[in-house]
């Protein structure tokens, strides 16, 4: 823990720089690097993340004590660059206080602005400024933020409306007007008195009048919200530690609502949605930050060619356009320049995108934060491509550059093209983030969760989102609002998240009481079905068809960079033709997992596989078999065929055959028929099968030991599909993989029926096909005696699952019972079953590759588990020398992408 808890900056000079990011985070560290590079910031002070540690460990009041001296110091430091004096009448100082994370987490914590106001102090700015309803204006903001951040003013329930715009809306109504920028100087005190008594009402607190107070409740407000609910959840789905902390950033106001030479702004550097390379935002003439991210006014567009898009989309005509909404370009010319010129600026300094807040007070811009801006998985994988091929990043830039579960956004499906023309539009909003989404109509983030929860696909609908709305957002397939831009909390969250958005659709009339919502004279209901389109901001009625997306354009050059570094291959889990293709698409090398008890379940296949099982003698067995035998040959033509020329593993018989037993009495009947018993003697068979642990029971190789008809009959299927494959032509790779050994001579005697059964099967076709023989390696006995089994095996697939069920002793069917607890108290940081453990499992792995090979120095070894498409798993193997991971087939090019990182990361 340093001993300086507060770092400076102001006037082109500051104690920070962009690479102390995790002492001053994200905001605290750029802007001190944004004063460095002369870009004009207003003067202030970061608190570091370390004091937001010390605040949880050791309480407010010492954290206070402690920075005391530090943060009054820092207060005179911005006074004396402002020429203005903290809670003076005669020349206030004004500042906003907010939050800065080292990883970015838009609006999840909170800001305060204007704060230093209290009854005296306004009258002062009035004064020093002549704008009285600007003074009015930033009063009444203040008193409403920090009510609702400080002394916890919040909607008495989730179907009323925020009681400040209540108090707001009630104003309004009284003099029939819609827009907050015309309330009179009076009705602006009216707001600031009425606000003053609902707060003392509602929560028995007095709003505090001295500015150093206002000071420290904020501080310690910013430090609370770190641990707030939307917080914490948010750092749950983007995996950022607690003890990370979040720093706070106190800087001085200025202000965008100072009239119409004043204004305020968001924009980026390139399209966030799409990852064009166009520099777009949106802004407000007289108005704060605030405003434009609360999405209750909607803003207009910076750039011209923004605004004419944007018209487009609304079906406004030009005339009309630049009339009533014309461009900061357009509007504000010469401070329209200068912003250009400085996002051109800090993209090439942060050689990234940018996502930049701005305010222009009376003509002078201002920079608030920059930062690298959240992003849709289209637009990484285009922005990442586009920097390397313009040269401002080289090929592992562009990689590192990628998140690999972000390009599942990239695979998710898009709409069918003919099923769209023929769908009906209900209206167009903002395309405020891409991709398509289909579901049931819900109004609040509890119940889109716990439909969610159920197996209902929902479209949250909202007037406009905040903060509080996160869990919906995450269970939601699409979000849409009525009010808000493209740089709303709505636009902007669903982008990092990857969700399908349509904001501002100003047709929408939400009534959140009666759970409808009216569209242009359509009434829709709660359950309703919508179809979004959050590339066009179409809204359609009903469900929309989908088709699979494709690898192409960037995405297809990103794999082909992965290509190029990666050492660890990517096969894929697949039991059908059809996932096999879908997978080789997607650029799998091979199959890892073939689990043929998957091709058992069609209702001829199942009847045969219950006369086998249910057959008490081995003639009973072997009859049974030979009909399994033509429907297996089949499956395995048709998956070696699908992955010619590549190896596809298949793991012999594995669950225990209680699974495939008719439990139900009309399937024993069917089944008593079929094989001329009573239904007492099937029942009786059943029951003889049943086990107290079927998972550490009668399964693996320990059924192919005891029925060895069984392996024989699909090592037939298996070599015969590829002998006839390869008398036509094609090459096929069988690997014949033995599961759930514990002991090398379980492996022993089913290497032996496959060979045997291998040399007749040659014999008799005339054509011989190499194929390997190998085991997984699933039990921890097998992981610490695998310098044997490697005599015989000839290669090692890893099963994570069962691996990491017997190495923990947890159920992965029971889990679920004490994982959150585990997880809350920080017994366990992540499931075990979704990220390999790498400390105790990842040894026994280790272990056995590395003495495996000093018996067989070519073996190859895999892994086959859940874990094959989890990035960080997928980059231990890499370190631990796997030859290849195996996931399922839409994980393949995030797997892809993890294995080329963990490469260039060496």
């Amino acid at each position: 823990m340093s001993e300086k808890r507060v770092y400076t900056f102001g006037n082109g000079k500051a104690e920070g720089k962009a690479d102390m990011r995790n002492l001053l985070g994200g905001k605290g560290a750029n802007l001190a690097e944004m004063n460095l590079i002369g870009v004009p910031v207003p003067p202030g002070f970061t608190i570091t993340t370390d004091v937001c540690n010390e605040y949880f460990e050791k309480g407010k009041e010492t954290v206070v004590s402690l920075l005391r001296d530090e943060v009054i110091a820092s207060v005179h430091h911005i006074e004396g660059l402002m020429n203005s004096k903290f809670g003076d009448i005669e020349n206030p100082l004004l500042v906003s206080v907010r939050s800065g994370a080292r990883a970015s987490m838009p609006g999840m914590m909170d800001t305060i602005l204007n704060l230093g106001l209290n009854d005296e102090v306004v009258r002062g700015l009035a004064k020093k400024t002549g704008n009285e309803r600007f003074a009015y204006d930033s009063y009444r903001r203040f008193v409403q933020m920090y009510g609702d951040v400080v002394l916890g003013m919040k909607p008495v329930n989730k179907e009323a409306i925020d009681p400040f715009e209540a108090i707001i809306e009630k104003v309004k109504a009284q003099r029939g007007i819609s827009l907050d920028n015309e309330m009179t100087v009076d009705e602006l005190k009216q707001l600031v008195d009425l606000f003053k008594k609902a707060i003392k009402e509602q929560t028995g607190k007095d709003f505090p009048t001295d500015p150093m107070d206002q000071l420290w409740g904020a501080i310690c407000a910013v430090f609370d919200s770190w641990m707030n609910e939307r917080a914490i959840l948010y750092r749950k789905m983007e995996g950022i530690p607690a003890e990370w902390g979040t720093a706070v950033s106190v800087m001085a106001m200025v202000f965008g609502n100072m009239g119409n030479t004043s204004a305020t702004g968001v924009c980026f550097s390139r399209d966030a949605a799409t990852g064009e390379n166009v520099f777009n935002g949106e802004y407000l003439v007289n108005a704060q930050g605030e405003d434009v991210v609360a999405g209750i006014r909607t803003p207009q567009q910076i750039t011209k060619l923004g605004s004419q898009r944007w018209a487009e989309q609304q079906q406004i005509p030009e005339e009309e356009r630049a009339t009533k909404y014309p461009s900061m370009e357009e509007a504000m010319p010469e401070i329209f320049a200068q912003l250009d010129a400085l996002q051109h600026k800090l993209e090439k300094h942060y050689h990234d995108m940018q996502d930049m807040e701005f305010t222009v007070q009376e003509g002078k811009l201002w920079f608030l934060q920059t930062r690298n801006g959240k992003r849709t998985g289209t637009a990484m994988v285009k922005i990442a491509m586009d920097l390397l091929h313009e040269g401002e990043i080289d090929e592992k830039t562009a990689l590192k550059r990628c998140e690999p579960n972000k390009l599942d956004e990239l695979l998710h499906p898009v709409f069918d093209k003919d099923a769209q023309k023929k769908a009906k539009v209900l209206t167009r909003g903002l395309p405020a983030s891409p991709g398509a989404a289909c579901g049931q109509i819900v109004f609040f983030a509890d119940d889109a969760e716990k439909w969610h929860e159920v197996g209902r696909r929902v479209i949250m609908v909202r007037i406009e989102t905040s903060p509080e709305d996160l869990a919906g957002m995450a269970a939601a397939e699409g979000i849409v609002t009525a009010r808000g831009g493209m740089t709303s909390h709505a636009a902007v969250v669903a982008r990092g998240m990857g969700k399908c958005c349509v904001s501002g659709a100003g047709a929408l009339n939400v009534d959140y009481k009666a759970r409808t919502v009216e569209i242009d004279g359509v009434t829709l209901k709660e359950g309703d079905y919508i179809s979004l389109n959050g590339s066009t901001g179409e809204i359609y009625f009903g469900e929309v068809k989908t088709k699979p997306a494709e690898v192409t354009g960037d995405f297809a050059d990103l794999m082909k960079l992965c290509d190029k570094y990666t050492r660890l291959v990517v096969r894929t889990n697949a039991d059908t033709p059809h996932d096999a293709q879908v997978a080789r698409n997607f650029g799998a090398v091979g199959i890892g997992l073939c689990r043929t008890e998957h091709m058992f379940f069609d209702n001829e296949k199942i009847k045969a596989m219950r006369e086998m099982i249910l057959s008490d003698t081995v003639e009973g067995r072997k009859k049974a078999l030979e009909k399994l035998l033509p429907y297996q040959t089949k499956d395995f033509y048709g998956i070696l065929k699908a992955m010619d020329g590549c190896p596809v593993n298949i793991r012999l018989l594995d669950p225990p055959l209680h699974e495939f037993v008719p439990h139900d009495l009309a399937g024993q009947q069917t089944m008593a028929e079929e094989m001329g018993l009573t239904v007492a003697e099937i029942q009786k068979r059943v029951d003889s099968l049943s086990e107290h642990n079927p998972m550490l029971g009668h399964r693996g190789c320990r059924l192919g030991n005891t029925y060895p008809e069984i392996t024989e009959m699909q090592t037939k299927a298996i070599l015969g599909a590829a002998v006839q494959l390869k008398k036509e032509g094609f090459n096929p790779e069988p690997e014949i993989m033995v599961p759930l050994i514990g002991i090398v001579n379980e492996f022993d005697m089913q290497e032996q029926v496959i060979r045997s059964t291998a040399n007749k099967i040659f014999e008799e076709a005339g054509v011989e096909v190499e194929f390997k023989v190998g085991t997984m390696i699933e039990i921890p006995r097998a992981a610490l005696t695998a310098g044997y089994i490697a005599k015989k095996a000839e290669y090692f697939s890893f099963g994570t699952n069962d691996l990491t069920q017997m190495t923990f002793g947890y159920s992965r069917d029971d889990i679920a019972s004490f994982l959150p607890v585990y997880l809350d108290k920080k017994i366990l940081n992540v499931d075990p079953f979704q990220v390999l453990d790498q400390t105790g499992v990842g040894q026994l792995i280790e272990m056995a590759v590395d003495n495996g090979r000093k018996t067989r120095p070519n073996l190859t070894c895999g892994i086959c588990g859940e874990h094959g498409g989890e990035p960080s798993s997928v980059k231990f193997c890499h370190r631990v020398g796997l030859n290849y991971v195996s996931c399922s087939p839409f994980r393949v090019p995030i797997a892809r992408l993890a294995a080329a990182q963990a490469a260039v990361e060496e």
